[in-house]
């Protein structure tokens, strides 16, 4: 057993809570064991002004800590399962998913104002194709302004940038100790939370069974099962930040229960289904679920956003 490991994890005040949870959790389970956190700034870091969707979207926060861990710097990376995209590299692994911190989105707004309450044509502010799609769907009055940045940055942009709310994952708000701040909790009939939002993904190296085994305390096997089917929802898919791709399951009394939703990014076409089945079989349900989506339109959709994004790339 190793008496010193190394977390690798961005530095933002939420990156640093998620790892430390982590490092509390193995110091805990393995006594006399000390483990270090290794801050790693990545590309999504040091890109504010622009959205994500135009510099590359899921990986940005999250390469340069997986080359820190193939390279060995650190034993383990700490991120939020909503930044890993579909593919994991060669030589890495998924060691654990913890228990989940509530997946919904929450609305911030002036003066607490509700959803239903804002005053037309308010400005909400998100870099979220998701998020905007939903909203605009629900109503298409709304102006969506881009908004970057950690999550204390938002908060404070509230104030500063003329905006009436913003959209935030109810995960980071509560992890922080901010729930007070939190005017609503979406209903998912209206928003549908990002793939693994609200879940911590441990990665290790796939062949350090060392590691392997004392993550094994930490992991949550309902958790694994939910987040594993919606990424395979979403994989199937081929969607990334570029595409509004929306998907939150649950499992109950042995079975496993899924909904997926596809949008155009000006929330004019929402594709919506719901499947349900043993939860031992979750990712299978999250490819069939795919596939139905993918035949009613929704893929008609994500072809067109990455011929759109091709092109622009051409450009």
């Amino acid at each position: 057993m190793r008496s010193c490991i190394k977390i690798g994890t961005r530095g933002s005040k939420l990156a640093l809570w998620q790892a430390q949870w982590v490092k509390e959790g193995l110091e805990k389970k393995h006594p006399g064991l000390t483990v270090d956190l290794e801050i790693i700034k990545t590309r999504g870091d040091k890109i504010l002004d622009v959205p994500l969707a135009k510099v590359g979207g899921k990986g940005l926060f999250v390469k340069e800590i997986e080359e820190a861990l193939m390279a060995g710097q650190v034993d383990l990376a700490v991120h939020s399962m909503k930044d890993m995209p579909a593919d994991i590299p060669e030589g890495l692994c998924i060691g654990a998913i913890p228990p989940r911190e509530n997946p919904k989105d929450v609305l911030i707004a002036r003066h607490h104002k509700a959803f239903a309450d804002l005053p037309e044509k308010a400005v909400i502010g998100t870099s979220s194709l998701r998020r905007a799609a939903q909203l605009l769907h629900a109503r298409k009055d709304l102006v969506i302004q881009s908004l970057r940045g950690n999550l204390d940055t938002r908060l404070s942009k509230l104030e500063t940038e003329g905006l009436d709310a913003i959209v935030l994952a109810a995960a980071g708000v509560l992890r922080l100790g901010l729930k007070d701040r939190i005017t609503e909790y979406f209903d998912p009939t209206v928003m549908l939370p990002a793939i693994g939002q609200g879940a911590l993904c441990i990665e290790i190296r796939e062949n350090d069974e060392t590691m392997q085994s004392m993550l094994e305390t930490l992991g949550d096997p309902d958790t694994w099962k939910i987040v594993m089917g919606e990424r395979a929802f979403l994989n199937r898919l081929g969607g990334g930040c570029q595409v509004p791709i929306a998907g939150v399951g649950h499992i109950q009394e042995g079975k496993f229960f899924l909904t997926g939703l596809v949008a155009s990014p000006d929330g004019t076409l929402i594709y919506k289904d719901k499947i349900s089945g043993p939860s031992g079989d979750s990712e299978k349900l999250g490819r069939t679920l795919a596939d139905r989506l993918a035949d009613r339109g929704a893929g008609k959709i994500i072809s067109n956003l990455k011929e759109e994004q091709m092109k622009n790339e051409i450009r």
